[in-house]
């Protein structure tokens, strides 16, 4: 009975070894990705390293891009193959290439700057720029207002974000030619933003962050006093009669979120922003996009593409995480008792060895001293 006690014990060590050997290494890589939830580009390294096990992955994701004709987006993912040495055709190389050269041709830059002048509507750096250019001139800003102001007047449907933002946009363009370009960043951002909400690219999290957000910035009365008599044809005194609607003491939260979205846009370009205005819950996941961008630069459309919003925080996957954490743990223990066990045993079977040693000796002594 004593040696199969034994026998059991060096059992359990033996099974538990082999399961915390299996269990260790994604214990382990649980463990770095909990520790990095709170870091951006560490966090989007640690689950790179999970995704990119496909070898094919990559290069299936540049011929998509390539398909749509998103040629920004198919460089993201050939610069994110250079940093992780992954091989790849030299065709599909020279497509890419070719693709974003006739995307960034002169020509093509015209064409799309006239684009967003014209239409407000913004997807790439060029057509940024045309937006921009409008809202400076405060004629995209007074068309938006003018147009759900009038809206709100009417009593009918009125994108109250867009409304707010382009209200917001009028005070900061003017604030920009006093400060000869100083807030210019806010402007892109806030353009950036009420683009990506006409064209359906804004996250319904962060959209409905930003509506609450811009309903606090605009006096509604006095917007709606102003409004009538807005025109493009007249942006001076519509310009002074919309501003005066504009609450700045509450405008510090979209104002960061600006700041923020464009300094995204800086590292990643403009279609990088709007990635990440459609997956951003809220303006902290804006913030840790613009982490992610700093550190990541031109591949940060190929993660985000990859990793989504997991790219951002530790979403989903976190209760199996934990379960294989809690598993090694509980294999640990189970390793670390087993051991505890056979010590005890293999020492409670030496000292009754020495026991019955001692107690044979001393009844050979007893027998011999009676003879």
């Amino acid at each position: 009975m004593k040696w199969l006690r034994i026998s059991t014990a060096l059992t359990g060590i033996a099974a538990c070894s082999f399961l915390l050997a299996q269990v260790a290494p994604h214990a382990r890589e649980a463990g770095a990705i909990f520790a990095a939830q709170d870091d951006p580009a560490a966090l989007s390294e640690l689950q790179l390293d999970r995704a990119l096990r496909n070898d094919r992955l990559v290069q299936d994701n540049i011929e998509a891009a390539l398909a749509a004709g998103d040629a920004d987006l198919a460089d993201s993912f050939v610069a994110l193959a250079r940093d992780r040495n992954i091989a790849l055709p030299d065709d599909l190389l020279s497509r890419v290439s070719d693709a974003v050269k006739d995307e960034t041709s002169t020509t093509q830059f015209a064409k799309r700057f006239a684009t967003g002048l014209v239409t407000g509507n913004a997807d790439d750096v060029a057509s940024l720029s045309g937006t921009v250019a409008g809202d400076l001139f405060v004629i995209g800003d007074i068309r938006d207002v003018v147009r759900e102001g009038k809206h709100l007047a009417m009593g009918e449907d009125t994108d109250r974000l867009v409304l707010g933002l382009a209200t917001a946009g009028l005070a900061v363009t003017a604030i920009t030619y006093v400060s000869v370009g100083g807030a210019a960043p806010v402007r892109a951002g806030l353009t950036l933003v009420k683009d990506a909400r006409k064209v359906g690219r804004l996250g319904e999290g962060l959209a409905a962050w930003a509506g609450r957000s811009a309903r606090e910035v605009v006096d509604t009365p006095m917007l709606q006093n102003a409004v009538p008599k807005g025109s493009v044809f007249r942006p001076g005194e519509t310009v002074s009669a919309i501003r005066a609607a504009f609450r700045a003491e509450k405008a510090g939260a979209l104002v960061r979120l600006g700041k923020d979205v464009t300094r995204v846009a800086e590292k990643t370009g403009t279609r990088g922003a709007m990635d990440t205005l459609r997956i951003a819950e809220g303006p902290k996941d804006v913030a840790r996009a613009t982490r992610l961008a700093e550190a990541q630069g031109g591949k940060t459309r190929a993660i985000m593409k990859l990793l989504g919003r997991g790219a951002l925080l530790l979403i989903g996957g976190a209760f199996d995480l934990a379960m294989w954490l809690f598993g090694a743990m509980l294999t640990l223990f189970g390793l670390l008792s087993s051991i505890k066990a056979t010590t005890e045993r293999l020492t409670q079977a030496w000292c009754d060895r020495k026991r019955a040693q001692v107690a044979a000796e001393a009844a050979l002594a007893s027998a011999a001293a009676t003879a």
